[in-house]
This record gives C-alpha cells, structure tokens and sequence, in this order.
C-alpha cells in the first residue's frame, strides 16, 4: 500500500486467492471510489467501484455498460476505513497465480467529490454538487449504457466547456454542440442535452478534482 491520507489516495497492490476477503487501503477513511485492474490478464475489465452505486454492482470503465451486477466483486459489502471486500470474480479476485493493482479515492473536502445526479435534457441542465470549481471531472450514464465523459480545465479554459474525451474507446478528442459543461466556483452544469451527461431523468455518477481549495475558487 502506498497512501497519501491528505489527498484521500492510496495505491494498493495485491495477489489473488481465489475466495472471499479483504484488503487493506491504507486511507484512514471509507473510500467513494475503488477502481481495481488484474496486472496479469490483459483481457479483463477495469472493475469500478462507486458509492452511489453500491457494493452489489461494478461499473467498468472500459465499457459504456451499466456494469456487472452480483456479489463476485465486492462481497455485497461496502468498504470500511481499513479495508475493501472482494469476492471471487477473475476481475477483482482470481488464483494466486494473479496479481492486481487497485485506486482507492476517499473524498476530501475542497478537494475531491465523488457524487450522483440526475439529468433534466435542457440546455440548463443538470447540476453536480461538489463544493469546488473542478479541475477534473468524469461523468458516467448508470441507468442505460452510455460512454464515460472526460472534462478537464487545461484543454478547455473557460466555459462553456465542450471538448471532452471518452475512458471506454479509443478516440481522440470529441466536440459536440449539446456536450457542453460550465465548471462553476461549487460544481458543474452541463448546457445541453447529451445523453452521456444530461438527458433527461437520467441517472449519473461522477468523480471530480478541485482546481484550488473551495475558498480560492471562482467561476470562469
């Protein structure tokens, strides 16, 4: 385990059993996000979990599925302060013959925000709660399949922001007129009715990094 509890991030290494158990993260506090990949088996899926989705499901985010339902991943349990079950999905959890690498995100304040929204298809659209402007942000569709969105403030400066990148495939860099998102002093908006990001009653994760701490922040 390598952890950095003050940026709520811990790198964690581990070898496969093949039977239920846990592992240690190292963060001091329950972390929102696990993101896990087995290092010997390239075949296999980035497994992804995410608090608002719950320990009986994975995302993957190599994939625009809805994810992977069953307790084969996370042991129906959520994680704790010390530890995060896994179960006995190759994904997360084969023989020892396997080893496995996986990022662990615990929210910080003013920092990073890992959270859900729901999507209203208007071009004054659905709004993420973070509590910062972001750096940084990932949206993901869970109610149907749809890709994972990447929106970041180095490529595109100022709002509206419509350059976005895309975690499950291997294209380069994509505008789209109703792809666009406002990174404001205490979230984000999204300014069209892209399904990946905001169609209407639409159910989303995401994850997102500050750009500076809350109190420094405003909107561009």
């Amino acid at each position: 385990v390598s952890a950095n509890q003050k940026a709520g991030f811990s790198v964690v290494s581990y070898t496969g059993t093949g039977s239920n158990g846990t592992v240690g993260h190292g963060l001091g506090a329950v972390p929102q996000l696990i993101i896990i990949k087995c290092r010997t088996a390239n075949s296999t899926d980035w497994t992804v979990y995410h608090d608002d989705v719950g320990n009986a499901k994975a995302l993957h985010l190599n994939s625009d599925g809805t994810g992977t339902s069953g307790s084969g991943f996370f042991n129906s349990t959520s994680p704790t302060s010390t530890v995060f079950s896994i179960s006995t999905d190759n994904r997360v959890n084969q023989s020892s013959s396997h080893t496995y690498i996986a990022y662990c995100f615990a929210e910080i304040q003013g920092y990073s925000s890992f959270g859900k929204y729901t999507g209203n298809g208007n071009s004054s659209g659905g709004v993420g709660y973070t509590g910062f402007r972001p750096a940084f942000l990932i949206t993901k569709r869970t109610d149907t399949s749809d890709n994972w969105a990447i929106y970041d403030s180095t490529r595109d400066t100022f709002n509206e922001r419509d350059s976005y990148l895309v975690a499950d495939l291997s294209q380069a860099e994509a505008t789209f007129s109703t792809a666009k998102v406002d990174f404001l002093a205490s979230g984000f908006k999204w300014r069209g009715a892209v399904n990946f990001g905001n169609a209407n009653n639409g159910t989303y994760v995401y994850l997102a990094f500050a750009e500076q701490p809350f109190k420094y922040a405003n909107a561009r």
